[in-house]
């Protein structure tokens, strides 16, 4: 499959200055799974596990969360979350889109607490489930996203 057709298979990050979430999911058959946190420092990954996923997964696309502010406006997590975004295309030579991602964390924290779930999100991280909301917005109308400039 070239790069310019749709895309099939699709990696999903939820950006965090400590951890980043990454969810996968196939966009012939809709369907999404979350995979792993990776530990960051400042929004710095270990880019060796990073390109570990990437290798083993092959995707067609990146989608980055946009975390914007509730007004729209661009968030200084979310400039930091566009540059990860930008070192993602440059090293991987891969396809990149925002995906407007406001209160990804919330709803996972929701659904998490309505399934009856009380943990320690430091001890369980939630990051790869709200990357998989950000894949799952993404698989519900591709074309509303933005391709990272």
């Amino acid at each position: 499959m070239s790069r310019s057709e749709t895309p099939q298979r699709v990696l999903a990050f939820d950006f965090g200055l400590r951890q980043i979430g990454v969810a996968v999911g196939n966009a012939l058959l809709g369907t999404s799974q979350p995979l792993t946190v990776l530990r960051a420092r400042d929004g710095q990954p270990q880019w060796a596990q990073l390109e570990a996923l990437l290798k083993e997964w092959q995707p067609d696309l990146l989608l980055v969360g946009d975390p914007l502010n509730m007004d729209g406006s661009v968030s200084e997590l979310a400039e930091r979350s566009r540059k990860f975004g930008r070192r993602l295309r440059g090293r991987y030579q891969l396809p990149v889109t925002l995906v407007d991602e406001r209160l990804t964390s919330f709803e996972v924290k929701r659904e998490q607490r309505e399934a009856g779930h009380r943990g320690d999100y430091r001890e369980n991280p939630i990051d790869s489930l709200a990357a998989e909301l950000i894949l799952n917005d993404w698989l519900r109308d591709p074309a509303a996203h933005q391709q990272l400039p």
